[in-house]
């Protein structure tokens, strides 16, 4: 039986002088949309960050069963893709070639590779824009363009996989930012990891399997949607009252 593709236990970090994350246990399950939740400055970030390779902290951090520090770069990112908020992507690409970037890790020839980007594009809904110079995009169309590539990147059901999002929907549209969470889901539901950093608290109540709801660098309680997002605890973290309520096809609303 295949483990956890994400364990970790007592996880802390400090950064010039500053306490920024303190005993965090966290698991990630396969088939599972994970949503990180939490006022400005919980530590949502620094956590994504520790995972994705951007910070050193102590304590464990295994992927796929193997410590992170033993992973190559490019075995890893076979397996774990990773969407952060903004890119520094300056080159004029077109967008059908950044989306290429994802095919890099699993070294396919160009003739592998033009299905699995064009199926990633119509996934991400950009597919018109395939001969667009990445860098006229308008931000939300930047932002599907790379969810595209790492859909490209995740290509394929040999391995275990994981995903982490990092608030993907924040330049996006309505429509848009459920299409992007609708395929979040999917992927899910094809045996992925999915860790994701949201904000709006109704989009973590629709698609979230599993809330993690920090507060000062700890983790301040976990489990299903029912479970973290109550009134008492929008209160106490966010500092406002919430009125639960539901809608017609029974998805939980907080005004």
């Amino acid at each position: 039986m295949n483990k956890a593709p994400l364990e970790i236990h007592r996880l802390s970090l400090s950064l010039r002088r500053r306490q920024l994350l303190t005993d965090i246990d966290l698991q990630l399950n396969s088939g599972e949309v994970t949503v990180l939740l939490g006022p400005n400055g919980a530590g949502k970030s620094t956590l994504f960050k520790c995972i994705a390779g951007e910070h050193d902290p102590s304590g464990r951090l295994r992927l796929f069963d193997r410590p992170r520090a033993e992973w190559s770069r490019q075995a890893l990112a076979r397996q774990l893709a990773v969407l952060p908020q903004q890119s520094s992507l300056l080159f004029p690409f077109l967008a059908h070639e950044v989306v290429s970037l994802g095919r890099i890790p699993h070294a396919t020839c160009e003739r592998e590779n033009q299905p699995i980007i064009e199926l990633a594009m119509q996934k991400a809904r950009v597919w018109h824009l395939r001969d667009a110079p990445y860098p006229r995009l308008s931000g939300g169309e930047k932002q599907r363009v790379h969810f595209a590539r790492v859909l490209a990147q995740l290509h394929g059901k040999h391995r275990q996989r994981m995903l982490l999002l990092d608030e993907p929907t924040s330049a996006l549209d309505l429509g848009q930012q459920h299409l992007l969470l609708t395929e979040a889901r999917r992927l899910a539901s094809e045996s992925c990891a999915v860790l994701v950093i949201l904000h709006d608290l109704n989009l973590a109540a629709r698609y979230g399997d599993r809330l993690v709801l920090m507060h000062q660098g700890r983790i301040a309680c976990t489990g299903t949607p029912e479970q973290v997002l109550t009134p008492d605890n929008i209160a106490q973290h966010f500092g406002y009252r919430a009125q639960l309520l539901h809608s017609p096809s029974g998805h939980r609303v907080l005004v």
